[in-house]
């Protein structure tokens, strides 16, 4: 079998034909996100919508809970679709969604999405606080079930704080190092030096805003970028998160960004001229394109294995140490 090739976020308007792009590119796991700022029951109906998507086109994806649906996916041939959440609001202020969203099919929470939330500061506050005393507590509690800490759209010193305070090594699913590009969103090379100590894991995103150049960045910088990352962190610690937005109609950027917080529109990167979605670069346009992204690391020296690791078989590894319960649930302690 061959090795996996997984990607760590996509928010596409989803359709049969992003599913069946999947499949031509040979994707055998996504983590797709189902929420931002919607409230829990909010979230419900969202999973109500991919288990619609998943009941249409059986042939193309499932719902992936285990690290073992990507060995499902290849044998099968079809798309393991793992939900994860970018923002915390799904739980609201009750510790307990935690344990019942994962048991919805959540892998995957971040603890801020680029403002303060009950749980951690996001990137774009003046000041950030680290994890408050909810997010030490739900921190705990999503080691506890099985729940991946997601720390992309995260402040410092939070990220460091998550960091330390995890049991499990958490992940920055879709950033890249602020050294090649000083986005906000993007993390210092103390954060990513922490993360790998931590047996941590960070995918590179293709989000213009994120790459030097923007939309004009060259395959040939953001594959030299992932070689400069592998010789701080480790080739066993990095993979793809390209925070790929296929089809969105730039309402969606609205939602992202405001939600419900504010009256005001909210820009966040990128200029007032242009608040929608940038144009994303020649070489990625789609899921049909990550051949591209192989391409480009083989050509920067790395090996096949290397290259392999880095686009599915690193987080592969991932999944299997994150997903499962520290401590069974009623599924396991009934066998």
């Amino acid at each position: 079998m061959t090795h996996p090739r997984i990607d760590t976020l996509q928010y596409a308007n989803w359709s049969e034909r992003i599913f069946r792009q999947m499949r031509e590119g040979g994707v055998d796991a996504v983590h797709v996100t189902i929420t931002y700022h919607e409230n829990f029951r909010e979230t419900v109906l969202n999973i109500e919508a991919w288990n619609r998507w998943f009941e249409r086109f059986p042939d193309l994806i499932f719902q992936g809970c285990t690290a073992r649906d990507i060995t499902l996916a290849q044998q099968t041939g079809r798309t393991a679709i793992f939900f994860g959440a970018q923002n915390p609001s799904c739980i609201e202020d009750d510790i307990g969604l935690v344990q019942v969203l994962h048991r919805l099919g959540l892998r995957f929470m971040q603890l801020s999405y680029n403002n303060q939330s009950l749980l951690a500061s996001g990137c774009y506050e003046a000041e950030d606080t680290g994890l408050t005393r909810m997010g030490r507590e739900v921190v705990t509690e999503m080691n506890r079930v099985g729940l991946v800490v997601d720390m992309s759209h995260s402040g410092e010193r939070s990220t460091l704080e998550a960091i330390e305070h995890s049991t499990r090594p958490i992940a920055i699913t879709h950033a890249n190092p602020a050294s090649w590009h000083p986005a906000r969103r993007n993390k210092s090379d103390h954060v990513l030096r922490a993360l790998s100590e931590s047996g941590g894991m960070l995918g590179f995103s293709v989000y213009p805003h994120h790459l030097r150049g923007g939309s004009a960045c060259a395959l040939a910088d953001f594959c030299a970028m992932i070689a400069r990352t592998a010789d701080l962190m480790g080739t066993t610690h990095i993979g793809l998160g390209t925070d790929l937005c296929q089809d969105q109609p730039d309402s969606v950027v609205d939602w992202m960004r405001a939600g419900r917080w504010t009256k005001g529109r909210d820009l966040g990167e990128g200029s007032a001229e242009n608040p929608g979605f940038p144009p994303m670069p020649d070489w990625f346009q789609d899921n049909r394109d990550f051949d591209r992204i192989a391409g480009g690391l083989r050509a920067t020296g790395m090996s096949q294995d290397e290259v392999a690791a880095i686009m599915g078989g690193n987080w592969a590894r991932f999944f299997a140490d994150s997903f499962e319960g520290a401590q069974p649930l009623c599924q396991e302690a009934a066998q």
